[in-house]
């Protein structure tokens, strides 16, 4: 790691040991916005920090973002949900923003410690972003947007939104060509934001439903050009998955250290649970994986930020890290014993906190379906 990257890692590495872990299970307890914990991260740099230098932002690559992710998701992953969500909010006006939409919005971010969201899943459309039902007409300079969006991270906390909707109603024509990418701004009239959801884990992150009942929208927020909003969306994927892949890897280490120190303190049959073969074993296990987790991320972020496809080993990385993540939760729970079960013990939550690794930003079956894929077109190719 170079000087500046191992500055930044330690910067946040800080931040989630003293001022995040303190107060998770609180925020966890009452699904409280952390929005104290936002602003901080926004004062230490560790927010927008792929925003361009001519917008106020550091201009990081993936490489740089995900070693500061990881430490965060170690702290609390609801916090990591907020920051990854409104990175991934982003990355859209970053790959096909004018200079003018980029220093408007993501200069924005950079002002205060606001937030933005990714609008696309629907209640009928979720790994199948094809099947999208929101509609954007165009009328004149305008666009009249109707339609509902739901599980939208930061829904009800965003400054703006990116918002993919259909502008094609042909259902011949391809997804490549029938999706419009917009900025919209989140206090637009038309927009009904729904109740925040409970949801099992990462329970500070605000997840909501969005109703958009003619909504408008003038053209100047457009992203790149009528139909190419899916090409946009799917970029912006693929680059924001090896962070999400990061942040499972922050939790899986997290449960690895908390089982760890459980182990050495905890005694049954007169001697610490780690010397007893079978509990050292599954910490070895653990270990072993959570190794092999954090290799796989970086070659993700690497390959994005030379400039080269990158799904192959995204889908790698983002399936790897959040399987992993689920087996060593459910591990730490195990070497905790009914203490695990509990949530005055840290492992609870973090068992979970990580089930939405397997689902959010492509679910471990889609991931497999674009490695199968990438794979096979190696050898027909």
């Amino acid at each position: 790691l170079t000087a500046q990257q191992k500055e930044f890692q330690d910067t946040a590495r800080k931040f989630a040991r003293e001022e995040i872990i303190p107060v998770a299970a609180e925020y966890d307890r009452t699904c409280e916005f952390p929005a104290a914990l936002i602003k901080r991260a926004w004062e230490l740099g560790l927010m927008n920090t792929h925003v361009p230098k001519g917008c106020g932002g550091l201009g990081f690559g993936i490489c740089d973002a995900s070693l500061i992710t990881e430490e965060l998701a170690y702290g609390c992953t609801g916090v990591h949900a907020v920051i990854e969500a409104s990175s991934l909010g982003q990355m859209p006006v970053v790959i096909g923003g004018t200079d003018e939409q980029q220093k408007k919005y993501l200069g924005r971010m950079t002002e205060q410690p606001r937030t933005c969201a990714f609008c696309v899943t629907e209640p009928g459309a979720g790994s199948d972003v094809a099947g999208l039902q929101t509609r954007a007409e165009k009328k004149g300079d305008e666009y009249v947007i109707n339609g509902q969006k739901t599980w939208i991270t930061n829904g009800g906390k965003a400054n703006w939104y990116f918002l993919l909707a259909r502008t094609d109603s042909d259902p011949k024509v391809p997804a490549s060509k029938a999706f419009t990418g917009f900025i919209v701004e989140a206090d637009t009239p038309g927009i009904q934001i729904g109740k925040k959801e409970i949801n099992m884990g990462q329970r500070c992150s605000d997840t909501r439903g969005i109703i958009f009942e003619d909504v408008v929208v003038p053209k100047e927020k457009v992203l790149l050009g009528e139909g190419t909003g899916f090409k946009i969306a799917m970029g912006a994927l693929d680059k924001t998955r090896p962070l999400v892949a990061a942040g499972a890897v922050g939790l899986g280490q997290r449960a690895l250290d908390e089982a760890t120190k459980y182990a050495l303190e905890r005694k049954t049959f007169g001697r610490p649970l780690v010397e007893h073969q079978a509990v050292s074993f599954l910490l070895a296990e653990m270990a072993m994986k959570v190794e092999l987790a954090r290799m796989s991320y970086p070659r993700a972020a690497w390959e994005i930020d030379s400039g080269r496809h990158s799904s192959y080993h995204d889908s790698i990385g983002k399936a790897l890290a959040g399987d992993i993540a689920n087996q060593l939760a459910s591990d730490a729970v195990q070497v905790f014993g009914g203490n695990g079960c509990n949530s005055e013990f840290p492992v609870e939550k973090l068992m979970r906190d990580a089930k939405i690794y397997q689902i959010y930003g492509g679910t471990t079956q889609i991931q497999r379906l674009v490695i199968a894929r990438e794979h096979i077109n190696k050898y027909k190719n």
